[in-house]
């Protein structure tokens, strides 16, 4: 019976810091892929506004940033 609960804890410890393993990499692979591709920023949309023939407003700009979910 002692060897089904030291079993146990042996693969609770494993999955644990199995996560917290995973967890580290994964946090720096999406920083990086942020740094290397940042989000749209207003700049960006004011040049696809143009691009469509469109002159944009201050207004149009901060609804498809709000839209986005970036402010």
């Amino acid at each position: 019976m002692t060897e089904f609960w030291s079993s146990l804890l042996w693969l609770v410890i494993g999955g644990i810091i199995g996560a917290a393993i995973s967890y580290y990499f994964t946090r720096k692979t999406f920083e990086k892929q942020l740094k290397e591709n940042p989000p749209i920023t207003e700049k960006q949309i004011r040049a696809m506004f143009m691009q469509m023939g469109r002159k944009p407003s201050e207004a149009q700009i901060k609804a498809v940033m709000k839209s986005m979910g970036q402010n």
